[in-house]
């Protein structure tokens, strides 16, 4: 068992990462927040339907639930991207970064130890 991992996961445990904590997120969602960022991140855009195509975390349906629950939480926003009111695009927000960047504490916390 890795002590470094462990240990990360002790202090991501202990320091508040939802921006609220009446938003409860499980694994599923939070993956879909690390595709949807990543894309972001690297400069693709994605849009609900390329998100549904991840049945590698969860069914189609079950994605665009957790789409909804990223939405509620205010961890994503869909936005229109030009004159097509039709496609939109999921892009992370502010709240979205802070949780990141107390994820990215955690884990510069841990190599520290």
């Amino acid at each position: 068992m890795s002590k470094a991992y462990i240990r990360f996961l002790r202090i991501a445990k202990a320091i508040e990462i939802l921006p609220s904590s009446k938003f409860a997120l499980d694994c599923k969602a939070l993956l879909l927040l690390d595709e949807i960022a990543v894309r972001n991140y690297e400069g693709i855009s994605m849009t609900v339907e390329d998100a549904k195509s991840f049945k590698v975390i969860a069914s189609p349906a079950t994605l665009h639930r957790k789409l909804d629950e990223l939405r509620e939480a205010g961890l994503i926003e869909q936005i229109f991207d030009g004159k097509d009111r039709r496609t939109k695009y999921l892009v992370p927000t502010k709240a979205a970064d802070a949780y990141f960047a107390k994820m990215s504490k955690a884990m510069t916390a841990t190599l520290k130890v």
